[in-house]
C-alpha cells in the first residue's frame, strides 16, 4: 500500500509552514505503506496542478494533505471541502477569491472518505489534542481539500483521502504572543497515526464527533 502525505509552503508573511516541517521528518514507511511526500504551493491556481502530478507519480491509495490553521489549539482531521474560495488574505500569486466557486460546475461540497473518526480516536489515545472537524475554511486548504476529492471522484486510480489541519508550531507562536502551538514531531506522529489508521481501516466507527458551534 502507498500514501502520499502533502504540505504547503509558507505564506501570510510567515518563514515556515508546519505543515511542511512535519510531512519533512515522516518516515518513508509507516508500518507497511510506503510514503511519499509533496509541497504544494500556496495558490488558488497552482495547487490542484501539483497534487494531481504528485499523484500521478506517486500512485497511492492513501492522500493525506495537511495545512497550518494558526489559532486552532489541536489536529483537526476535515470532514468536508465546500465549492468555494473566499480569502480573507491573499494566496502567495497575490490572488484573492471572493466568493468563486472551486469548480464552476461541481458539487456543492465533497466529503473525505477516511475514517476521520476512527482516526481521531486513535490520535487521542497516543496522547495527542485532536478533533473532526467541519469546516475546513474557505482558503487554500479548503480548496485543495475539494479538489483532491474531485480527483478522486474521477481518476482511474481508487484512492482514499482526506485533509489534517494543524496548529501554529512554538516559534510561530512565540512570535505572534500566545496563539496555541503544537510541536513539529507531534504534528508527525499524528500523520502516522491517520495514515496507519487509514491503511488499516475500509469503515469508520460510528460515535458521536459532531459540534453545536
Amino acid at each position: 500500500m502507498k500514501a502520499l502525505v502533502t504540505g504547503f509552503d509558507p505564506f501570510g508573511g510567515d518563514k515556515v509552514n508546519p505543515s511542511s516541517l512535519a510531512v519533512s521528518r515522516l518516515s518513508k514507511k509507516i508500518g507497511k505503506v510506503a510514503v511519499a511526500t509533496a509541497v504544494l504551493p500556496t495558490s488558488y491556481a497552482r495547487s490542484a496542478g501539483v497534487l494531481r502530478e504528485a499523484i500521478d507519480k506517486a500512485k497511492p491509495d492513501i492522500v493525506l494533505c495537511v495545512g497550518q490553521a494558526g489559532g486552532r489549539p489541536e489536529l483537526c482531521l476535515e470532514r468536508v471541502g465546500i465549492n468555494v474560495q473566499d480569502a480573507r488574505i491573499p494566496d502567495n500569486d497575490r490572488k484573492q477569491p471572493i466568493d468563486v466557486p472551486v469548480r464552476a460546475d461541481g458539487p456543492a461540497a465533497y466529503f473525505s472518505n477516511l475514517p476521520i473518526k476512527a482516526c481521531v480516536a486513535e490520535m487521542r489515545k497516543a496522547g495527542l489534542p485532536a478533533v473532526v472537524s467541519n469546516t475546513a475554511g474557505t482558503f487554500v486548504c479548503n480548496h485543495i481539500l475539494y479538489a483532491l476529492m474531485d480527483i478522486i471522484e474521477t481518476h482511474p486510480r481508487r484512492m482514499r483521502g482526506g485533509f489534517l489541519h494543524i496548529p501554529y508550531v512554538p516559534e510561530q507562536a512565540a512570535r505572534l504572543g500566545g496563539a496555541p502551538s503544537m510541536a513539529v514531531d507531534d504534528i508527525a506522529r499524528g500523520i502516522e497515526i491517520i495514515v496507519a489508521t487509514s491503511a488499516a481501516r475500509t469503515t469508520d466507527i460510528h460515535t458521536a464527533e459532531g459540534r453545536i458551534s
